[in-house]
């Protein structure tokens, strides 16, 4: 017997706990469509469709009513019935770099919430931005037979995520871009320049910028939107005032450590991470330079920290849960063989004392 009929006939039986008012017993779909008066099938793809998709089997009246008797009669779907009709698991796998970083968390929380819309489930695990631990878990997450992948880590330049491609297989990227794969970030390139034209805007004409790591989109992205508006504004930041470290508040330490003694003091230092703009923030104290008369200091991410730092930071915020939600979706319409394109959010600046003139 094949899958299919396997399947419509498992999900005809069900196996559910509610009891229907004539009688005893679990709640069917065929007793679902016997009341309503429509083939078992009319209920089962409106119960398991996007109101969208459910519209092309059933007139909305139908469909109201169906999902109505649903309800009163406490019926629920039998996962094991659908993952053999559409030979998928429901499950979806999350690559991040770290679950600790803040902006990675709030990426999965929007995966999340939008895969228990759409009834799926989600697991996430942590490559530590290694690709030796993406590769391996890539294949574990692939070994429980997930539907597709969601890569927060992703590394540009590097040929894995090609590879996985000319495999098969469904993939899609948050936070972080790679080549021509279909992913959900923010425009970093314009919040580089929102920056940008803020600090020049405040009379600073020496920027220092706390890059992030050079096999990360983000800060390079942002980076380059800064050099860009700057270049055009006849400003060239020079290479030794752009220093890469990480992305949290000791790889800022680290960083602005680097760039102060590479070039002195400049008026203005971006980091492209808040975190980072906190270390560098540690240091400039340390060093009795103040802020922002001396040194105008800008981060990237708005994370609540930024505002309730004894000199509230100006950052740029990134639509951070609408990312995963869009990285969701975007692997869904996919997995539906729609076409799809890269999504990029709008960033938008936040102006608070570290930039005050």
């Amino acid at each position: 017997m094949s899958a299919q009929p396997v399947a419509q006939a498992a999900e005809a039986r069900g196996t559910f706990g509610g009891d229907m008012d004539k009688g005893s017993g679990p709640v069917t779909l065929r007793m679902i469509a016997d009341e309503v008066g429509v083939n078992v099938s009319t209920v089962s793809r409106v119960i398991n469709s996007s109101d969208k998709e459910a519209r092309r089997w059933a007139s909305s009246d139908m469909i109201d009513r169906i999902r109505t008797v649903v309800a009163a009669r406490g019926y629920q779907r039998n996962p094991h019935a659908a993952s053999l009709r559409t030979r998928r698991s429901g499950l979806v796998g999350v690559l991040v770099p770290r679950l600790q970083d803040f902006v990675l968390a709030t990426v999965y929380e929007g995966i999340e919430e939008a895969a228990t819309e759409q009834g799926i489930s989600t697991f996430v695990t942590n490559s530590l931005d290694r690709p030796e631990n993406q590769a391996s878990r890539t294949e574990l997450m692939l070994s429980r037979r997930v539907d597709g992948l969601i890569f927060g880590d992703a590394h540009t330049g590097d040929p894995f995520l090609d590879t996985l491609a000319k495999r098969g297989i469904k993939f899609t990227l948050v936070s972080r871009r790679s080549g021509d794969h279909i992913s959900a970030t923010c425009d970093d390139i314009m919040g580089g320049r929102l920056v940008a034209e803020h600090l020049l805007a405040t009379g600073r004409r020496d920027i220092g910028i706390l890059s992030g790591r050079d096999y990360a989109s983000t800060g390079n992205d942002r980076t380059a939107g800064v050099v860009q508006a700057c270049l055009e504004a006849g400003i060239r930041i020079r290479p030794e005032r752009i220093v890469h470290g990480g992305f949290d508040a000791p790889g800022g330490r680290q960083a602005t450590e680097r760039l102060l003694v590479q070039g002195g003091c400049p008026d203005a230092i971006f980091a492209t991470n808040d975190f980072a703009a906190i270390g560098a923030m540690g240091v400039l104290r340390d060093r009795g330079i103040t802020v922002p008369d001396d040194v105008a200091i800008v981060g990237y991410n708005d994370t609540p920290l930024a505002a309730e730092l004894s000199i509230p930071l100006t950052t740029i915020h990134s639509p951070m849960h609408e990312m995963g939600r869009a990285g969701l979706n975007l692997l869904l319409a996919m997995l539906r063989g729609e076409p799809v394109e890269s999504v990029r959010l709008a960033p938008e600046l936040i102006v608070r004392a570290s930039t005050a003139s």
